[in-house]
């Protein structure tokens, strides 16, 4: 199998993947998809809609391989567009397979990612540095910008939006010159997902030449040398790993434990530790800003002696009695499907919970 993960590779395979294809049996897929990712070992969450699957999942190389050979069995996913990496532990303590609307969310109704009408260019990572280097390309981030924030690619126009519901909106308001112009797009993402979608809107837009970095930024660090790069900086990913540098290895950006936006600890003088950053600094008042650095000294204290403490972050002896407790409640869940023959309720833990 292509791009297989590699069974001697140390520590986790993450495996970011996803397909635009029109799914009719939404809910019969996601419990097949919950019950793979079961057999195989792996963690993390998939997203199925009507327009495609998509999500994140680590584990051990041989749980993905697993994973991805039953993915490719079906013929809707043969091929399926992934992304893999290795980090030391499991970035993620549950594994959920959910139904959503979209897959990735732009608000657009009828719009069909999976229409070879609507499908740009796709370009190879080799080939994105002599296409973004042409000074008549115009190179967009599609990404939000907190994630452009902390890395992106040289000249590339970062839309400032918070969310990928407002990129239709911008474009309306900042490409009808490009537009006009028949200038040629080029557009990027983290793992190709929202570029293919923004793609098919511009398309049906009117847009005539769009172009979109196949693999995502992912696959450009992947595949071209550090040294002919033309990304700066670093790239977020929606894990605990917060960032990715050029080796795909975890970066040096943390989570605010306020506001919950990527920080560069040693280039943020107004970052603290368990209270806030430069983004969220002039929100706290002195009462909260109390409240949280005490609870920063409490975690710091019981860090040095070893010891949980629930108001700081997931520590890993926190963190591995966790995951076994939710292991064991798979476990459960197995067997009593095993015995009654019914399925038994499944337990997320949200992004954010507490652990």
């Amino acid at each position: 199998m292509a791009d297989a993960a590699a069974s001697g590779a140390p520590g986790v395979a993450v495996c970011a993947l996803y397909r635009f294809v029109v799914i009719d049996d939404v809910p019969a897929l996601q419990q097949e998809l919950l019950e793979a990712m079961e057999s195989h070992g792996v963690m993390g969450s998939l997203l199925v809609a009507p327009e495609g699957v998509n999500g994140t999942v680590a584990g051990s190389a041989a749980g993905i391989n697993g994973l991805l050979e039953h993915l490719n069995s079906d013929s809707r996913f043969a091929g399926i567009t992934h992304k893999l990496s290795y980090t030391a532990t499991n970035p993620f303590a549950r594994r959920k397979v959910k139904i959503k609307k979209e897959i990735v969310t732009m608000g657009v109704e009828g719009l069909n990612p999976s229409d070879a009408s609507l499908v740009g260019a796709y370009v190879e990572p080799k080939d994105w540095n002599a296409l973004i280097s042409d000074p008549d390309v115009v190179v967009v981030d599609t990404r939000n910008d907190y994630e452009c924030q902390i890395g992106t690619f040289r000249n590339a126009v970062n839309p400032k939006t918070e969310a990928f519901t407002e990129f239709p909106k911008w474009v309306g308001a900042n490409l009808a010159g490009a537009r006009q112009a028949k200038k040629k797009i080029a557009m990027f993402c983290t793992g190709g997902i929202r570029c293919e979608k923004a793609t098919a809107y511009m398309k049906k837009e009117g847009f005539g030449d769009v172009y979109h970095l196949k693999g995502g930024v992912l696959k450009y660090l992947e595949d071209v040398p550090a040294g002919e790069s033309l990304w700066d900086g670093e790239c977020y990913v929606f894990d605990e790993r917060v960032s990715v540098n050029h080796a795909l290895q975890r970066g040096e950006h943390v989570l605010c434990d306020f506001c919950s936006k990527p920080v560069h600890p040693a280039n943020d003088p107004l970052y603290t530790p368990g209270l806030c950053c430069a983004a969220c600094h002039a929100t706290l008042d002195d009462a909260r800003r109390e409240r949280y650095a005490a609870r920063q000294l409490h975690a710091e204290r019981a860090g040095a002696l070893g010891l949980p403490h629930t108001g700081a972050a997931v520590g890993d002896g926190v963190r591995k009695r966790k995951l076994e407790k939710l292991a064991a409640k798979d476990e459960a869940r197995k067997a009593a499907k095993l015995q009654t023959g019914a399925d038994a309720t499944v337990i997320t833990v949200q992004s954010g919970d507490p652990l």
